[in-house]
């Protein structure tokens, strides 16, 4: 079967360009000849030389290289520049060598071969459209409005017309809230209004599909579009974002559809790049619980820094093995050597081993058990792992000379009534009291929740969903705080960079989301409604507070260290009596809960 090859292709094309501009000279000569006499000698050297120097000049603005079916002014602008070129250096030669010349049998070839050679591309590139559209093509194709009437649009637009992929769209509009756009054509197709003009567009246009085509849109605005539209039956979906479009990871034309953290209105923190630079880069960094959402995203982000070394800690072999593969592939961080390290926090001679061996430069404290109601039945564990585990990384850490120590700790922690918060406030009390006993600088960062960590809701919701339903939420008056895994883990790292030893550093979460609201718009962006995908109430289950809170009132201050990031005014414990404390737990699990639940408390007051 002969195959047409790239190299094949462009000796076709050089055959139809020298082909066309053939038949340009002989037409204009033949249309020329009655009212100026030129001799056939002249024709052939001026059909010679100018196909030599139409080729040359083809080859030097690469008009025979580029992909036809994509053909734009850039396109266009390379023929003009070659056919010109030709048309001006064939003039010169024949004026010095022959003496002869026709201004006018130039000018016309030159005005006839601009026309049949561009021609011919758009010729080719409509037809390729066409033909694109009509092979596979669905009956019923999604009427689909793209908002966003600028460059993204347009990318978009074209993508989605010569893709062989999306054959199932019809474009039949853009929206954009610039006024002065408002009844003009992008790609020939027309801007029909603004995006308040969308819930009457959808009925009057019967749209089964909006598609954003801006990928630097804030957030906020996607939840407000998104909330114009949910009560219509429409599916609405994006454009991949630029970063991912430039690095060849996604093509443009691969849709995705919003997701639940799309629609929490937050925009994520800049890092302060230059800081981290001088903080990370070079340093031996490591990171306990390396295998989970948090921790395997601070490893993410420290990697850019280019440490020195990169420690990833785990008691999970198969989460160790994965993020060490993912990082350990990325040929750009080739500087970094990269060490899987399986080991349990609760083994204090292993992981004084560790520091000892490693001599890190900076810890960040991300292992524990996190899961409220687990914990609540199994609080030795909890206690084990991240009271007595934190403790043994703590002063391991201590001992080993590390400058900063990070822990990685929750709103949980605040007044908790629960064994997970309680043991996670104790931790925060050994890590602070230890600072300022040697040169390391202690300090943990407080958060909320973390959207699509394993153990928040959103996985659970997401396979209610896809199983149908229903989705079970154990109180319709429950919130929550939010934040994004990659923003939680960049503030985590700036926060130690800016520690000065002691602080419990608290990130800004914005307001905060009711559990009900986020099922719903779950429901909603699956493509469902309620009434297909039920929500039912469970109960509280043990240890869960209505809402969460990362402070007390007594505890706030409202001036910002780094954007969205405060330091607590949280009063600070004896290590002495801390570490008393935790050598005096019963081994008895109820009396066990009860004793860290009233001894966190008790440090709030």
């Amino acid at each position: 079967m002969f195959e047409l090859t790239r190299k094949r292709k462009v000796i076709i094309l050089v055959l139809v360009d020298s082909l066309l501009l053939g038949i340009s000279i002989l037409s204009s000569y033949y249309f020329m000849t009655p009212f100026v006499g030129i001799d056939q000698d002249y024709l052939a050297v001026n059909l010679g030389v100018s196909l030599l120097f139409y080729i040359g000049y083809g080859m030097l603005f690469k008009t025979f290289t580029r992909i036809n079916r994509y053909t734009n002014l850039n396109e266009m602008a390379a023929i003009f520049s070659a056919i010109t070129c030709t048309v001006i250096s064939s003039f010169i030669v024949q004026y010095l060598f022959m003496q002869k010349i026709s201004l006018r049998l130039q000018s016309l070839t030159y005005v006839l071969s601009m026309f049949l050679i561009i021609s011919s591309r758009l010729f080719w590139r409509i037809y390729i459209e066409h033909k694109a559209q009509r092979q596979g093509s669905p009956l019923n194709k999604y009427r689909t409005l793209i908002i966003g009437a600028g460059e993204g649009g347009r990318i978009l637009s074209n993508s989605i017309n010569s893709s062989k992929a999306i054959n199932d769209m019809e474009i039949v509009g853009f929206i954009d809230d610039d006024p002065n756009k408002y009844k003009t054509y992008l790609s020939g197709i027309k801007v029909v209004g603004n995006t308040k003009d969308l819930p009457r567009l959808i009925d009057e246009m019967s749209i089964d599909m909006v598609t954003i085509a801006i990928p630097s849109l804030p957030r906020k605005r996607i939840r407000e579009i998104f909330h114009l539209i949910e009560t219509k039956e429409v599916k609405m979906n994006t454009m991949p974002s630029i970063e991912e479009i430039a690095s060849g990871k996604i093509n443009v034309s691969r849709l995705k559809e919003i997701d639940v953290v799309d629609l929490l209105g937050r925009e994520e923190v800049q890092l302060d790049l230059d800081k981290l630079k001088s903080h990370i880069s070079e340093k031996v960094i490591l990171v306990t619980g390396a295998g989970g959402s948090i921790g395997s995203e601070i490893c993410r982000q420290v990697l850019a820094f280019s440490p020195k070394k990169l420690l990833l800690l785990g008691h999970g072999e198969n989460s160790i093995y994965l993020i060490h593969r993912e990082l350990s592939g990325d040929p750009s961080h080739n500087e970094t050597e990269i060490i899987p390290i399986i080991a349990d926090i609760q083994d204090r001679e292993k992981i004084f081993h560790i520091m000892k061996e490693h001599r890190p430069d900076i810890v960040y404290h991300a292992a524990a058990h996190k899961h409220v109601p687990l914990m609540e039945y199994n609080p030795r564990e909890a206690v084990k792992n991240n009271i007595k585990g934190t403790k043994n990384v703590a002063e391991a850490a201590k001992e080993a000379y590390v400058k900063n120590f990070v822990m990685v700790s929750t709103d949980k922690a605040n007044n908790p009534p629960n064994v997970m918060g309680a043991t996670k406030r104790i931790a925060e009390m050994i890590v602070t009291g230890l600072n300022g006993e040697n040169c390391t600088k202690f300090s943990a960062v407080r958060f909320g929740n973390v959207l699509g960590s394993r153990g928040s809701v959103i996985p659970v919701f997401r396979e209610q969903i896809a199983k149908g339903g229903p989705i079970t939420i154990t109180d319709f008056r429950m919130t929550r705080y939010f934040m994004t895994i990659p923003e939680a883990s960049r503030l985590v790292i700036q926060s130690g960079a800016l520690a000065k030893g002691g602080e419990i550093f608290v990130l800004d979460m914005s307001e905060p989301v009711k559990i009900l609201d986020l099922a719903r718009n779950m429901i909603r962006l699956s493509g469902y409604t309620e009434e297909e995908i039920e929500i039912v109430e469970t109960g509280i289950r043990p240890g869960e507070k209505l809402y969460e809170e990362l402070l007390l009132d007594k505890e706030r201050n409202e001036e910002q260290v780094y954007e969205k990031i405060f330091v607590g005014n949280i009063k600070g414990y004896p290590i002495q009596e801390v570490m008393q404390f935790v050598n005096s737990l019963s081994d008895e699990d109820k009396q066990l809960a009860k004793e860290v639940v009233a001894f966190a408390r008790a440090s709030n007051k």
